[in-house]
């Protein structure tokens, strides 16, 4: 499989980066992240989530942060939003999403600890939320928690995985993304299980979430590129994690991502420099410091980029 020359880069700062944080951002400080990450040149955002705030109070405000950044759409941005079930889909609508995500395990012990459902039940009740928004013509993705290692259950048999996720793709997922939770996928496994997923399903969108608890992330970006993967998601500073994957710590980081891209020669789009001004709001935000590379060094010049 040949590299491309081009990824995009989903940027879940304002989802995943903060889920997990103890601290509630105020939505003013999340649509100013969200306008400095599309200073930056970011053309895709994941902007919230749309589940019970009892649970998750950091994404009580998704539908509000979408409505305001959505004037950046006529600019080529592109807003995403979690949904788990139908009325998390039916918020999504009413709030005026254009894309959602759906997100299931791919393991029964995340599954019950994630949805409180096994993964039959939990699939029916996605469908239900799938088809509701294709009726209200909007697009939905799917994407597959622990794809490749489960807290609970271990390593995830590609074969199973690849099932997991063919009901949604006949009922019309425009793309598939497979997640690293915990951040305990190493490439050899990566290149596994996502091979099969692009078998099963030539022709279809296919992106990598990735986590970065042993300090595999980056070199997992690598073995996904070797397989022609176009896109992944990260989040500024390496923030994030799963509240109901233990041990998992934070994604790979926006900046750290891009800076390797741009020096394996891969264009994103994406000013690293520009990203630099995100990370003093954001730390001030959470409250603590960030854990990427570049929030602590510089980027490498680019004359020593490939």
């Amino acid at each position: 499989m040949v590299r491309p020359t081009s990824v995009t880069i989903l940027d879940t700062t304002l989802r995943d980066g903060l889920q997990i944080e103890d601290a509630i951002v105020p939505t003013d400080a999340k649509v100013t992240l969200g306008q400095q990450l599309i200073a930056a040149g970011l053309k895709e955002i994941e902007v919230g989530s749309f589940v019970n705030p009892k649970k998750v109070p950091q994404m009580a405000d998704t539908g509000e942060v979408l409505q305001r950044l959505q004037p950046y759409e006529a600019e080529g941005v592109d807003f995403f939003t979690l949904v788990f079930n139908l009325k998390g889909a039916q918020r999504a609508v009413d709030a005026g999403a254009k894309n959602i995500k759906l997100v299931l395990s791919a393991s029964e012990g995340h599954s019950q600890a994630n949805s409180d459902a096994p993964i039959a039940q939990a699939t029916q009740r996605l469908l239900e939320a799938a088809t509701f928004a294709r009726d209200n013509g909007v697009r939905f993705d799917i994407t597959t928690a622990v794809s490749f290692i489960c807290p609970f259950d271990g390593i995830t048999d590609a074969g199973h995985l690849v099932e997991v996720l063919r009901p949604f793709v006949e009922a019309g997922a425009h793309g598939i993304g497979v997640a690293d939770t915990i951040g305990n996928a190493n490439p050899s496994l990566v290149s596994r299980n996502t091979s099969a997923v692009l078998e099963a399903f030539p022709g279809r969108p296919v992106s990598l979430h990735l986590h970065d608890t042993y300090n595999f992330g980056m070199a997992n970006v690598i073995a996904a590129l070797d397989l022609g993967i176009s896109n992944f998601d990260a989040a500024m500073g390496g923030l994030g994690g799963c509240p109901f994957a233990p041990g998992a710590a934070g994604n790979i980081g926006t900046d750290d991502l891009v800076h390797l891209l741009h020096r394996e020669g891969v264009a994103t789009g994406v000013d690293v420099d520009a990203l630099s001004a995100v990370r003093e709001p954001l730390t001030a935000a959470v409250g603590h410091e960030l854990t990427s590379s570049l929030s602590a060094i510089p980027a490498v010049p680019a004359a020593y980029h490939a």
